[in-house]
């Protein structure tokens, strides 16, 4: 240590000798009775048994031989679609662009008449018979 870094005892504060008289004369009669409880969670016999079979896991994966695995070629599929498939999509594109697209001003106007013949007594007599 440098001699610039030590500190004496004169360096310290001077307690204060109305606090020092109180500490000395301090009764610990006075202070009340507490239990003191320690808290100590261990684990239980799942957690342990738990714990064993993940090291034993680990332990199996790093002892590996990776001269025990075999060569194994991989083969890339992927069909692309043929002409027929490609021309039936862009049809329907085409036909949901079409109809997205359609100008409702072209249409004319008309008017709806709803037609409900009522059966006469005649049919309504036969579908009875029968």
């Amino acid at each position: 240590m440098d001699a610039t870094t030590v500190t004496s005892v004169k360096d310290y504060k001077k307690v204060d000798t109305d606090l020092k008289t109180q500490l000395e004369s301090f009764n610990t009669q006075n202070l009340s009775k507490a239990d003191t409880q320690e808290k100590i969670i261990l684990p239980t016999a799942e957690d342990v048994q738990t714990e064993k079979s993940q090291k034993n896991l680990f332990a199996g994966i790093e002892a590996f031989d990776s001269s025990k695995l075999r060569h194994a070629e991989t083969c890339e599929k992927n069909p692309l679609p043929d002409k027929e498939a490609i021309q039936q999509e862009k049809g329907q594109q085409n036909l949901v662009s079409s109809i997205e697209s359609f100008d409702t001003s072209k249409l004319k106007h008309t008017e709806t008449c709803e037609k409900n013949p009522l059966p006469t007594k005649e049919i309504i007599e036969e579908e009875k018979k029968a």
